[in-house]
C-alpha cells in the first residue's frame, strides 16, 4: 500500500487484492461483500484513478491502447474474518466507446457490463467516470439512461482535472450540473479528481467507505 493520511478510512489502510477477471455471468463471485463499480469511456483515465484510489502503482494496469480491457475485473479490499471488519469489492468495468475489436466481441463484452449492472444485488453504487476536459459525451448519456431504467445508483466522478485551466475548473460544476438534469438515479454529488495530483481522492475514499459500512 502507498502512503495514507491519518484520516484515511480504515478500509484503505488494508490490502486490495486481484481476485478474478469474469468473461461470463456465470464465473460472477459470490455475492456476500458489497460492491462498487468504477465505468466510463475508454481513455479517461480509470485505471489511473483506481491505483491512486487504493495508493498501489499495478493494481489496474494501464495502457496506451484504448478498449483494451475485456473483463470484469474484480479486487477485494479490506478486512473480513468471521463477520469482523469491513471489506467490499472494486469492481473494473471495461471502456466503452472504443475497442479495438471484432464488432461481435465488443456486443458480447457491452451484453456482459448490462447484465451485470441490472442483475447484481450486492452492487452499491457505479462511479461513472467523466473526463473533465470533454465533459458528458453520447454514450456516457445511454449508460446513464440505463443505469435510471435500472435503478442503479450512480455518482458521477470527473478525472483530469489538472489539465483544466483555472477559469475551466470553476466553471465545471455548474455546466456539468445543467448536463445532468433529469438523470433520476445520479447522485447529487459529483467528485473531481486527479489520479496525478492526487486531488480529490480523499473524498472518493469516504464516498466508497460509508458504501462499505451500509
Amino acid at each position: 500500500m502507498g502512503e495514507q493520511s491519518p484520516d484515511t478510512p480504515a478500509l484503505f489502510h488494508a490490502p486490495c487484492v486481484f481476485e478474478r477477471g469474469v468473461v461470463r455471468m456465470e464465473d460472477l463471485p459470490t455475492s456476500e461483500l458489497p460492491e462498487v463499480a468504477f465505468a466510463g469511456r475508454s481513455n479517461v483515465g480509470k485505471s489511473s484513478l483506481l491505483n491512486a484510489l487504493v495508493g498501489m502503482k499495478a493494481l489496474a494496469r494501464t495502457s496506451n491502447t484504448p478498449g483494451r480491457t475485456r473483463e470484469l475485473n474484480f479486487f477485494r479490499l479490506g478486512h473480513q474474518e468471521a463477520g469482523a471488519g469491513v471489506a467490499l469489492r472494486l469492481v473494473d468495468l471495461p471502456g466503452y466507446g472504443y475497442a479495438k475489436a471484432p464488432k461481435r466481441e465488443v456486443r458480447a463484452w457491452n451484453a456482459l457490463i448490462l447484465d451485470y449492472l441490472r442483475g447484481r444485488p450486492n452492487l452499491k453504487r457505479v462511479m461513472l467516470l467523466i473526463d473533465a476536459r470533454h465533459g458528458i459525451k453520447p454514450n456516457d448519456r445511454e449508460i446513464m439512461k440505463l443505469l435510471d431504467e435500472a435503478a442503479v445508483g450512480y455518482q458521477i466522478v470527473c478525472t483530469k482535472i489538472d489539465k483544466l485551466k483555472p477559469r475551466e475548473l470553476e466553471a465545471l460544476p455548474r455546466k456539468m450540473g445543467e448536463d445532468l438534469e433529469g438523470f433520476i438515479a445520479c447522485h447529487p454529488r459529483m467528485l473531481l479528481t486527479s489520479a496525478v495530483k492526487r486531488e480529490g481522492i480523499p473524498e472518493l475514499r469516504r464516498e466508497i467507505a460509508a458504501l462499505a459500512e451500509r
